[in-house]
């Protein structure tokens, strides 16, 4: 969500290189805003809260194979975690490059023998999904006929700070949640990064037409379900399993 943020707030307008972006993501989500808001009787609040739920559904079991995958690396680096060390120690005390090298390989062998691949942490659903939820921003943002339409107590295409206050609580809720069932030591590293979202969602949203922070609210309270599920299912990480089991 950080990244698709930090995209957003440096993009431009649709120019002749942003055209296969505009053509093929924007224009296809433009059309079904369109077609949904048409089909509920011009509900278009209605039909951003559909359209954002059909997508969450897709990427979702992209996403939960992602969070099982970094739970069971994360159980494995912890299950390697003194060997590691020992080795990383090593590396700073040697001078010699030769005998660096030889504990550096030591230490790949250590990685390959417990099925360790730091760069396998299942980021392609998030590579993915990124351009997907830019595209419906996008679309949203311009959107003519949701800029003309109300919903519930806002005008989709104004500012409404009630939405922007519900937007920012909601994911303040989900980096809360996101912390959970984390050791303390990782929950101070991960603190600043994971309320970082919370506070961008609601400065964007303060300006933004109501439509966006309404998108975002969805989109929150989403994750902050699949975060649980995860959590749920993916608990205890694989690796400590095996070892407490021997």
């Amino acid at each position: 969500m950080l990244l698709a943020l930090f995209t957003l707030s440096g993009c431009q307008s649709a120019t002749t290189e942003g055209a296969f972006f505009h053509d093929y993501l924007v224009n296809p989500f433009s059309f079904l805003i369109h077609e949904i808001g048409t089909f509920l009787d011009g509900n278009f609040g209605l039909a951003i809260i559909v359209i954002t739920l059909l997508i969450r559904l897709i990427l979702f079991p992209f996403m939960l194979k992602t969070y099982k995958n970094q739970q069971e690396m994360k159980g494995k680096m912890a299950l390697i975690k003194p060997e590691m060390t020992h080795i990383q120690k090593k590396i700073k005390e040697a001078k010699d490059k030769d005998i660096q090298k030889k504990l550096q390989q030591e230490m790949m062998m250590l990685y390959q023998k417990h099925g360790v691949n730091p760069l396998n942490m299942g980021c392609l659903p998030l590579l993915i999904q990124t351009p997907i939820l830019i595209g419906l921003y996008y679309a949203i943002r311009s959107s003519s006929e949701i800029a003309s339409h109300s919903f519930l107590w806002f005008n989709l295409g104004q500012p409404d700070y009630i939405m922007a206050i519900i937007a920012g609580l909601v994911y303040l809720a989900q980096a809360r949640v996101s912390l959970m069932n984390i050791p303390e030591e990782q929950q101070a590293q991960m603190k600043i990064m994971s309320y970082l979202s919370p506070i961008m969602i609601f400065i964007f949203s303060f300006n933004a037409p109501a439509a966006l922070p309404l998108y975002w609210t969805v989109g929150g309270a989403f994750l902050i379900l699949q975060t649980m599920i995860g959590k749920t299912l993916y608990h205890q990480q694989p690796s400590l399993e095996k070892q407490e089991s021997h």
